[in-house]
């Protein structure tokens, strides 16, 4: 008998998740933008992104636990981890992204640079969920398996003949 506090909510399906994701890391992602272009007028860019980064990280990896990936309570610190190791893969391309611009245009307004980061977090992003989804929260066998009642085993005896050794006879295409 499975007790309720050992019942695990089903995750949810694919579209579901990506919604949600769009959603909490969406907001999250463009809350972040305007706080880099606003901390980027008293530091350097990359360190206010290196900054906006690390806190939306936090804040959107216990989100994505909690609604995006029902994972059903706060992220653990292996999640945090995980996340944090995809989130630098994000910031190294929002960075290349920027850096690219300013290579290939002299002085980019801020409109510009938002397109530009905002574009490159939202390629960033897509990769992020799937990394999300299939390793830092999927869910693992053992507690699938844990959650499915399993039948008693099944003792039976089969009579076999011995195999046949031709190949034609082993292949009848």
């Amino acid at each position: 008998m499975e007790t309720a506090q050992s019942r695990q909510p089903a995750a949810p399906g694919a579209f579901t998740s990506f919604a949600r994701f769009v959603l909490c890391g969406g907001g999250v992602g463009l809350a972040s933008s305007f706080a880099v272009a606003v901390l980027a007028s008293w530091i350097p860019w990359m360190l206010a992104n290196a900054l906006i980064t690390a806190g939306s990280t936090l804040l959107a990896t216990e989100l994505h636990a909690r609604f995006t990936f029902g994972a059903g309570g706060h992220a653990t610190w292996r999640q945090h981890a995980q996340s944090a190791g995809s989130a630098a893969a994000a910031y190294a391309v929002t960075c290349a992204a920027i850096l690219a611009l300013h290579r290939l245009v002299a002085a980019p307004g801020a409109v510009l640079e938002q397109v530009v980061y905002l574009s490159a977090a939202a390629l960033a992003g897509v990769a992020r969920f799937a990394v999300l989804r299939l390793v830092v929260f999927a869910r693992k066998c053992s507690q699938v398996a844990a959650t499915v009642p399993t039948a008693r085993p099944v003792h039976a005896t089969v009579a076999r003949d011995s195999a046949p050794t031709a190949p034609a006879v082993l292949c009848h295409a």
